[in-house]
């Protein structure tokens, strides 16, 4: 991949672009195994899986733009060191229908005389554009306000856009607060509908994520794809009949692991299996509990802190875990828990090895039974990995 930002010092976000992408992905999967050295193994367990390759480029579903400039010329992109805009809206990593969509936004800024945030002014209203983009190419745009002052001219305007762009989602958010923050608690939805539908194909077993304003999915949906495809491929060799999914998000390993309550497609092997997902986010239990209802799959979703719900619930034990945590990982409460929980199989997704390998650590009755790394990430060093857990 070629990127006239990087050779001009313009981005340097993708810090291994200069390294070849087979090269990138021997060196991740490499790094990762050594991240995992000291983690017990199976040695009659499948072990190690070939990693999942991502496209090089275009494969980003989603564009995060920082909004600078003025209003007859906005720039979307990130800061420089002093704070002005840098446009980047021409960025190889994000996918077609997106790469195409920014220029009309930034045209629509222009006609809704939204004042790009001044940053060292600290004047100004729009701070940023937050674009994704769904499989069947349907947008879900959000603009981040420091206010509600251009509302009227943001709702004036949308028809234009929706007009020019497959515009299915479009909502406000005030972020009032003078720092470094994406965005605020406050969300104003500016479309009747309120859910972009995120239609992945994982073999037998197609779901419908429901993606609402304010919830996390994956940055890479084909390689997301292939993770819960794993995922359901691991675990189907387990049969659990009860699984409990903490971090559940919008139900990616939840609602691919759950099967049909009898009525609809998703009905036939397993159909006694039962998945719980525990999110803090209630935007996202939104979503989920909408995509299994849609899909009539057996799965509830419980919206609280995955800690807390796991260690003072009645539910019976489950036979399976699912974690996919944050950045920083179970910590040592959570793996404690599971430790001493005596839940027979973990399958846990890290975007970061380093705390996978300290919560495992803290998880000595399990071994690894199965293990791959997911390029999640191109042009990066950050990655999924995907373990596969059982209890000695």
């Amino acid at each position: 991949m070629r990127c006239g930002y990087f050779e001009a010092g313009v981005c340097r976000s993708c810090t291994q672009l200069p390294v070849p992408y087979a090269e990138q992905l021997v060196a991740t999967e490499t790094a990762t195994r050594a991240a995992l050295a000291d983690v017990p193994v199976d040695p009659t367990a499948p072990g190690w899986e070939d990693a999942a390759a991502s496209r090089e480029e275009g494969f980003r579903n989603k564009a995060k733009m920082v909004v600078g400039g003025t209003v007859e010329e906005p720039t979307l992109g990130i800061l420089d060191p002093r704070g002005h805009g840098v446009d980047l809206r021409h960025c190889g990593l994000h996918e077609p229908g997106l790469h195409a969509a920014l220029p009309v936004l930034a045209d629509h800024v222009r006609r809704a005389r939204l004042t790009p945030y001044d940053v060292p002014g600290r004047k100004g209203e729009l701070k940023h554009l937050l674009v994704t983009i769904s499989p069947d190419g349907e947008l879900m745009v959000r603009w981040v306000l420091r206010s509600t002052e251009a509302l009227p001219r943001l709702r004036k305007h949308l028809p234009w856009l929706l007009e020019q762009l497959p515009v299915s989602v479009a909502s406000a958010n005030i972020q009032p607060e003078h720092k470094a923050v994406l965005e605020g608690p406050e969300e104003v939805l500016l479309t009747e509908q309120a859910t972009l539908p995120m239609r992945l194909d994982v073999p037998g077993h197609p779901v419908v994520l429901q993606l609402r304003p304010q919830s996390f999915f994956q940055t890479n949906t084909a390689v997301a794809t292939e993770l819960y495809a794993t995922a359901r491929r691991w675990v189907g060799d387990l049969e659990p009949r009860r699984v409990w999914d903490l971090y559940s998000g919008v139900g990616g390993f939840a609602l691919h692991l759950a099967t049909g309550t009898g009525a609809g497609p998703q009905a036939g092997t397993g159909a006694d299996r039962h998945v719980t997902g525990v999110e803090i986010s209630e935007e996202a239990v939104v979503g989920a509990r909408r995509a299994a209802r849609l899909a009539d799959l057996r799965a509830d979703f419980v919206a609280g802190d995955a800690v807390a719900w796991a260690t003072t619930t009645d539910e019976p034990r489950p036979d399976l875990l699912v974690v996919n945590p944050p950045r920083r990982g179970l910590g040592a409460d959570l793996a404690a828990w599971v430790e001493a929980s005596g839940v027979p199989a973990v399958l846990y997704s890290s975007c970061h090895s380093g705390s996978l390998a300290r919560d495992l650590a803290a998880m000595p009755s399990y071994s690894l039974q199965r293990a791959r790394v997911l390029d999640m990430f191109p042009q990066t060093t950050h990655h999924e990995v995907l373990v596969l857990l059982t209890r000695g």
